[in-house]
């Protein structure tokens, strides 16, 4: 007799057996016991690539065996009525008040996210899913203590979409024969078992966005787990609609077999820039032709980023998805405003790029930039709730330039920045803060596995930084005067993580692994 796998909640977070009832944990249990293995060998292949293009036996490219599916002749299923009109979305974490917030903001999608701007303490991710629950019923409110301020949802709100975590990431609150589960199964299945038949039954769509993927096998195990939740929940298979980050470089070489994998569900595809860049140094790390300049330089409309943003708008339109545009990580500034137009200055030309490169949406971090953005895709799309009659036919797919570096100087301001932000943010998160401004703009986990991939790139490649090469007693120096007005246990954590990481010989696949581990709750 097959053994059969039992998961068992493992928190003490109040309300966690609400948000997690008993069909959901034993969903969960099932789930893992089916796909469990099949996750692991993912990973692993992830693992193995990397060996193979370190050591130069394998170079990123278009695939060889999947050439027909890419000049055949399909399209993906229709799109839901509900969601043809997407050209301003929002983001941001599955707190009570940024989720009324942000359904209430004027976007036309909210993507509630418990991966990067969530720090995953079990109490953030039950208090997630019951958000998210009451959201969906339109009864979540919120009483602010400090303020007296009370929230409650407005009739009309932004469409509800859920990002689960990343396919890398471990739950180790819900647990199998005392084995860790997958953050993605666990926040699906929560997710999908509180609401997609509720929204179904309003008319309404249950809707994912999947991020981190990086091969067409990754996107039908996607869609294999969510056709099994799909039957735990008793809604009709492929009735979960899904939008698919391409913030992986692998996955930019692999648009249409994404698309394919998942074509009975997928909506579109969206240019998850932060990410991206981050992707293109890990994967690219040991090219020393790659070497990026400071963050700042690296704008959408250079490089490898230019072509794999126009390249996505003319893959989901010929196979009628949605391509969506990146985030704009700027918020306002309320006491300079000087600053605070030239920041609305710079998110007006992104979206301008955007939208005349035939985006059909974009995204923004803060409530304060939707209507700027709502108004410049008003201005391009016009009576069109989309752009799918945008072919962008004069894109030519080039491997070539899909890996073009990006041009810039790598000062010592730039290097300054990656350590302040890398260290803040990270010392945050393990406080259970997933989403911090930092600089006036709005820094999440992609953010700052940018900080942490270049300051590892720039020392391991020698580069020249602000005028001289990066070595290991800069770095430490440099890191001792941007930490040195911070203080406490967390920041001493952050710190020494990420400074290990920085000096590590090779560039680890996530600074969400290790910093996990040192999650206390």
């Amino acid at each position: 007799m097959a053994h059969r796998s039992i998961a068992h909640l493992n928190g003490s977070a109040p309300q966690q057996a609400e948000a997690f009832p008993a069909a959901t944990v034993a969903l969960i249990g099932a789930l893992h016991g089916r796909f469990e293995a099949r996750r692991q060998a993912l990973l692993q292949a992830r693992l193995d690539r990397q060996t193979r293009l370190n050591d130069g036996r394998e170079r990123l490219d278009f695939r060889a065996d999947t050439a027909a599916l890419r000049t055949g002749d399909w399209q993906v299923a229709s799109i839901p009525t509900s969601l043809r009109r997407r050209r301003v979305e929002i983001t941001g974490p599955v707190d009570p008040k940024m989720v009324i917030n942000a359904l209430n903001s004027g976007a036309d999608v909210f993507m509630a996210d418990f991966e990067d701007s969530t720090s995953p303490t079990w109490a953030n991710l039950v208090t997630g899913q019951l958000s998210l629950r009451d959201a969906v019923r339109g009864t979540l409110t919120f009483s602010d203590e400090r303020s007296g301020k009370h929230y409650a949802l407005n009739e009309r709100t932004a469409v509800l979409m859920a990002r689960p975590r990343g396919l890398h990431l471990d739950e180790r609150h819900v647990t199998v024969d005392g084995a860790v589960t997958s953050g993605f199964i666990v926040d699906a299945t929560g997710y999908l078992m509180h609401n997609a038949a509720a929204q179904l039954a309003s008319k309404h769509t249950p809707s994912l966005y999947v991020p981190k993927l990086e091969r067409m096998e990754e996107a039908a195990f996607v869609d294999d787990v969510l056709s099994a939740i799909e039957e735990g929940a008793g809604v009709p298979q492929h009735s979960t609609k899904v939008t698919v980050l391409i913030e992986t470089l692998p996955a930019a070489f692999e648009m249409d077999e994404i698309l394919h994998a998942l074509r009975h569900r997928i909506v579109g595809l969206n240019c998850g820039r932060w990410d991206y860049i981050f992707s293109a140094i890990k994967r690219q790390q040991a090219d020393a032709t790659f070497v990026t300049p400071d963050r700042s330089a690296m704008t959408m409309d250079k490089g490898f980023l230019a072509a794999y943003s126009q390249l996505l708008v003319k893959t989901c339109h010929h196979r009628g998805a949605f391509a969506m545009g990146g985030m704009a990580a700027f918020i306002p500034v309320k006491l300079d405003p000087a600053k605070n137009d030239a920041a609305f200055a710079k998110v007006r030309a992104d979206k301008e790029r955007e939208a005349t490169n035939g985006h059909d949406g974009t995204w923004v971090a803060h409530p304060g930039l939707v209507e700027l953005a709502m108004s410049v895709f008003q201005g391009v799309l016009g009576t069109h709730d989309n752009q799918l009659h945008v072919k962008r036919d004069d894109v030519i797919a080039s491997r070539d330039a899909l890996v073009a570096p990006v041009a810039g100087q790598r000062t010592e301001a730039g290097l300054r920045h990656n350590l302040r932000v890398g260290v803040t943010y990270l010392a945050a998160w393990l406080d259970g803060n997933g989403c911090v401004p930092i600089d006036h703009l709005m820094e999440d986990a992609a953010t700052a596995e940018i900080a942490r991939a270049q300051v590892w790139q720039w020392l391991h490649h020698g580069a020249d930084v602000g005028g001289a090469p990066l070595t290991a007693a800069r770095l430490r120096k440099t890191l001792d005067e941007e930490t040195q007005a911070l203080d406490g246990l967390r920041v001493r954590e952050a710190r020494e993580l990420f400074l290990g990481m920085s000096l590590a010989p090779t560039l680890a696949e996530f600074l969400t692994i290790p910093a996990y581990a040192l999650l206390q709750t």
